[in-house]
């Protein structure tokens, strides 16, 4: 199975809507490694790694996210042969 890890800010309506606690049941859901936390200028960063599918899964998710957020751009880096060196995912404060 392929792995793949991708670094995603996402824009918008993001803090204060719980998207760092919805983010990481779906990735906890997706058996996903890495980390989400909220940046000083109002965006959502978050690291997803983890088999391909499953990360294009949370790609996905992450343009919508939880029903309270209002995603405006979703902007994606992909990490080339790096994977998150946690074994779960988890929310940064």
């Amino acid at each position: 199975m392929a792995n793949k890890s991708v670094k995603v800010r996402i824009n918008g309506r993001v803090q204060g809507v719980f998207f760092r606690h919805h983010t990481k049941l779906m990735a906890d859901g997706l058996g996903l490694a890495g980390w989400v936390k909220n940046c000083p200028d109002g965006s959502v960063e978050a690291l997803c790694s983890g088999s391909t599918d499953n990360v294009n899964q949370m790609i996905d998710w992450l343009h919508l996210g939880p029903d309270s957020a209002l995603v405006n751009r979703v902007d994606i880096d992909e990490l080339e042969n790096q994977s998150s060196p946690q074994k779960e995912f988890t929310i940064r404060y």
